[in-house]
């Protein structure tokens, strides 16, 4: 695995707006504060989520992409690519993949986060079909698509975007995790980064303590000292 100080960027690929939040937002402030390059590729605008019918999918989509933007401010991130896919129907077709492959070849990064393509069984919620799609689309960006000069030609012959070789890939909600990043002193950030989702959990009391505990396990299974929290993730070497 790739130390963090020789990495310069990440991308951070997620279906919806707050995935990265509850997944990685600790993690992310780490980096941000070790002076690494962090960008986000949103999938989805996230319209069919909330609970107020009141609001129309096309207003929940705007509203969903402002929460995003102030939610990645918090842990310093300031660049946002949005795709717009519709929330609910993500599925790991082609033109996903020439979507991602074409971010990947925009941004360069030495690291990719994504989710995980696989069912957890243990955690229903981190098993989403969009999650599952989208992991699966990700990792196929990262390989082959994105570092064979011969996949979608016309990244190259139109828009001028070499092929790119992704260093690493991070997994998240991966039911088998290999890396637990101690984000006890960056917690109070990826709450109030969650805390932004104002459409998401303005409802919920309880979303710190319950926060806690989710990471705390995680700290545990990691190894790490009592009393830590951890972000868990499977870590793989796609150099």
């Amino acid at each position: 695995m790739l130390e963090d100080s020789e990495i310069g960027r990440v991308l951070v690929i997620a279906a919806h707006p707050d995935d990265v939040d509850f997944s990685a937002a600790g993690t992310v402030a780490r980096w941000t504060d070790a002076g690494i390059d962090v960008i986000y590729c949103i999938v989805t605008d996230g319209d069919a989520g909330g609970s107020d019918p009141s609001i129309s999918r096309a207003d929940m989509a705007t509203l969903r992409r402002g929460e995003q933007t102030a939610a990645a401010k918090q842990v310093g991130v300031e660049d946002l690519r949005f795709l717009g896919y519709p929330d609910g129907r993500v599925e790991a077709t082609i033109g996903l993949r020439k979507d991602l492959a074409r971010v990947i070849r925009q941004v360069r990064p030495d690291r990719v986060v994504c989710p995980s393509p696989e069912r957890n069984y243990a955690r229903a919620g981190a098993s989403h079909p969009d999650h599952r799609a989208v992991g699966s689309a990700a990792l196929d960006a990262v390989y082959p698509d994105a570092r064979n000069q011969f996949a979608f030609p016309s990244l190259l012959a139109e828009e001028d975007l070499a092929a790119w070789t992704v260093r690493e890939v991070w997994i998240a909600g991966s039911p088998s995790p290999t890396q637990y990043v101690d984000v006890t002193e960056t917690f109070p950030r990826k709450v109030a980064a969650l805390r932004a989702h104002v459409s998401q959990t303005g409802q919920m009391d309880g979303l710190e303590e319950f926060l806690r505990g989710w990471l705390s396990r995680a700290g545990q299974q990691g190894g790490l000292p009592d009393g830590r929290l951890a972000e868990a993730f499977q870590v793989l070497d796609t150099g």
